[in-house]
C-alpha cells in the first residue's frame, strides 16, 4: 500500500486539496479503515507532526519578535530626541500672585503713654478711643489693609462726632510701653487730623468684649434672659447731692437730697456752692432798676443776707468757696471784682476792662470771661494769662452772642462745654420763644476738636457741668410751655428728662438786659445833652416810642 503523499505547504495553505486525496484514497483501499480508524499519533516522536510543529513555533517566535522589537523602537522614538538637535529651553510660565490675606488681629486693645491713650479693636475693627479727661470717641470702622510682609496691618476708621478719617497702624513686633518690663505683641500708631499722633502697644484683651459663639441658642426664653444694652457706657458717676433751679412758678428752690426749700420768689444768676449748702442769686427790685443785689442763701438756716447792692450780676464761687467773684458796672464798663465770703464789705477790682460775661473759676487762681470777640483767662493779679478767639471755638456752626455761656470742665481745664444757638439751625430742630435753636457743644482747646453734645431735636440751652464731670445738666425751652431740665453724659449718650416742668437757670440775663438798658440810656442822655435845644422835644418823643 502506498499512502498518498501531501507536502507540508500543501497541508498548511490548500486545507481543501488535503480533504479530496484523503476520501479517494479510502474509496480505493476499503481495507485501510481499520488502520484509520485510530488517529495517527503526535508529539516529537512522530517525525512529520515534530516537522509540522517546529515551522509554526519558529514562525510564531518570529512573529512575537518582530513585534517586540517594533514597540521598543517606537516607544525610543517617542522619548528620545534627535541626537542632532539640541532641546529648545522651554519659556518659564508666569506664577500666579499670590492671594490677599483678608484676616486680621482682632479683639486687641492699644495704649499708650505721653499723653495717655487706649484704643479698641473689635471684630470689624477699630471700635473706641479713650482719654483720661476727656469723653469717649466712637468709631466707625472701615476697610483694613494686609501689608504684603504678612506682619503689619492698617486699619480706618472714622471719629463719628466730627466725620473725622483716622489710620490705625499695627505691626507684630515686640514692643516695650516704658512705663513696665511688660512685652506686648504688637505696635501700634493711632493718627488722628486733631488729636495728632498717638504711639504705643496692643496686646489681645478678648476679656473685654462680648462673647463670641457660633452656636445656636434653641432655649425660647434665650432673648429674655438676655441683659438689655446699657444706655451709656459711662461709669462712675453720681447724682448731684444738691440742686437750685428756679421752677414754673418762677420760684427759687434749693433741694438737698429728699429736702426742697423755696429759697426766694423771684431771682436770677444762681450759683451752688460745693458743699451744696449755699446759694448766691441776683434779686432784681423793679423799684429800684437797674439797681440789683447779690444775696447770699444758707440752707441750714434759712435765712438770706445782702451781700452786694449796686449794678452787679453773675457771681460764682471759688472752688474752695472762700471767694466769690462778680461783675459790677463801673465807670460804664462791665467788670470782674472779687471779695471773701467771710469779709464781704471789702471788695476790689480785679479786671477793669470791659468784659460781656463772667464764665466762672477755672482753677483756685484763674477766671474766665469773654467778650464778643475773645475767651480770656484771668489770673489773681489781673493778668491775662491766655486768649482764645472765639470765632475759633464756634466755627461757623454757632453764632456768638453776649447770652451764651462756657464752663469749664472741673476735672479737665482744656475741655469746655459751650450754649450758644446755631448758625443755621439743624433740620428738625424746634426754636424756642425767641425763634431761636440753641445747642450745647464741647471744645478741645489744644485738639480744636468741637462735637455737638445734645440732640438736633431739642432747643438747649444754659449747659451746666456736675461735679464729677460726666453730666451734663441743661434747659429745653420749647416755643411754647414750660421748660425742662435734662441731664445728659459727656459722650452724648443717655439724654433723658430730669426734673419736670422747671428751668435750671444759672444765668440769667434779664440783669444784664437791664445793664444793656442803662448804658444805652447814657448814652442817649450825653447825645441829648449836645443837641441844640429846638431838637430836643423830638428826640424826647422819638426815644418813647423805642
Amino acid at each position: 500500500m502506498i499512502a498518498p503523499h501531501i507536502s507540508t505547504s500543501s497541508r498548511l495553505y490548500q486545507p481543501a486539496a488535503h480533504l479530496v486525496a484523503a476520501a479517494g484514497f479510502f474509496s480505493a483501499h476499503p481495507d485501510a479503515s481499520a488502520i484509520c480508524a485510530f488517529p495517527p499519533r503526535r508529539g516529537i516522536l512522530n517525525p512529520e507532526d515534530s516537522s509540522r510543529r517546529m515551522l509554526l513555533r519558529v514562525r510564531s517566535a518570529f512573529l512575537v519578535l518582530v513585534i517586540l522589537v517594533a514597540n521598543v523602537g517606537s516607544s525610543a522614538w517617542g522619548q528620545a530626541p534627535p541626537a542632532n538637535k539640541k532641546p529648545a529651553s522651554p519659556t518659564a510660565a508666569a506664577a500666579p500672585a499670590a492671594p490677599q490675606s483678608k484676616h486680621y488681629p482682632i479683639l486687641l486693645l492699644a495704649s499708650g503713654n505721653n499723653p495717655a491713650w487706649s484704643l479698641r479693636i473689635g471684630q470689624k475693627g477699630p471700635e473706641r478711643l479713650d482719654r483720661p479727661g476727656y469723653p469717649p470717641i466712637t468709631l466707625e470702622p472701615a476697610e483694613v489693609a494686609h501689608d504684603p510682609s504678612g506682619d503689619a496691618w492698617t486699619y480706618h476708621a472714622k471719629d463719628t462726632g466730627t466725620g473725622t478719617a483716622i489710620t490705625i497702624h499695627l505691626s507684630r513686633e515686640a514692643c516695650f510701653d516704658g512705663m513696665s518690663a511688660t512685652k506686648y505683641t504688637f505696635r501700634a500708631v493711632v493718627e488722628h487730623p486733631q488729636i495728632g499722633t498717638l504711639s504705643g502697644c496692643a496686646r489681645i484683651a478678648a476679656e473685654l468684649f462680648p462673647r463670641i459663639t457660633n452656636q445656636i441658642d434653641d432655649d425660647a426664653d434665650a432673648a429674655a434672659k438676655k441683659k438689655p444694652a446699657p444706655e451709656t457706657t459711662v461709669t462712675g458717676f453720681k447724682p448731684p447731692t444738691a440742686v437750685a433751679y428756679v421752677n414754673s412758678a418762677d420760684k427759687i428752690v434749693l433741694s438737698r437730697g429728699a429736702v426742697k426749700k423755696i429759697v426766694a420768689p423771684a431771682g436770677a444768676d444762681l450759683a451752688l456752692s460745693h458743699d451744696g449748702k449755699k446759694l448766691l442769686y441776683v434779686h432784681v427790685d423793679p423799684k429800684s432798676s437797674p439797681e440789683t443785689t447779690i444775696v447770699l442763701y444758707e440752707f441750714d438756716t434759712g435765712r438770706s443776707r445782702d451781700l452786694l447792692h449796686g449794678n452787679v450780676r453773675q457771681p460764682f464761687w471759688s472752688p474752695d468757696d472762700s471767694r466769690i467773684a462778680y461783675l459790677t458796672n463801673q465807670d460804664q464798663k462791665w467788670q470782674v471784682w472779687t471779695l471773701q465770703a467771710a469779709a464781704p464789705e471789702t471788695p476790689a477790682p480785679l479786671y477793669t476792662n470791659n468784659i460781656d460775661a463772667l464764665q466762672g473759676w477755672v482753677d483756685a487762681h484763674i477766671l474766665l470771661a469773654t467778650d464778643l470777640q475773645n475767651a480770656h483767662w484771668i489770673a489773681d493779679d489781673g493778668k491775662i494769662t491766655q486768649t482764645a478767639l472765639l470765632q475759633n471755638i464756634y466755627g461757623s456752626s454757632f453764632q456768638i452772642r453776649d447770652s451764651d455761656t462756657i464752663r469749664v470742665n472741673p476735672g479737665n481745664p482744656d475741655l469746655l462745654l459751650v450754649s450758644a444757638n446755631y448758625a443755621t439751625p439743624p433740620p428738625g430742630a424746634p426754636a424756642n420763644a425767641s425763634h431761636l435753636s440753641g445747642g450745647i457743644f464741647l471744645y478741645e482747646l489744644r485738639a480744636k476738636r468741637r462735637v455737638v453734645l445734645t440732640p438736633p431735636d431739642q432747643s438747649a440751652s444754659h449747659g451746666e457741668w456736675s461735679q464729677d464731670g460726666v453730666q451734663v445738666f441743661y434747659t429745653v425751652r420749647p416755643s411754647s410751655g414750660p421748660s425742662t431740665t435734662y441731664r445728659v453724659f459727656w459722650d452724648g449718650s443717655a439724654a433723658k428728662r430730669y426734673i419736670v416742668a422747671t428751668i435750671l437757670r444759672p444765668i440769667n440775663h434779664l440783669p444784664r438786659l437791664l445793664g444793656r438798658l442803662r448804658r444805652q440810656a447814657i448814652h442817649r442822655c450825653d447825645q441829648f445833652r449836645h443837641r441844640p435845644v429846638s431838637e430836643r422835644t423830638e428826640y424826647r418823643i422819638a426815644t418813647r416810642l423805642r
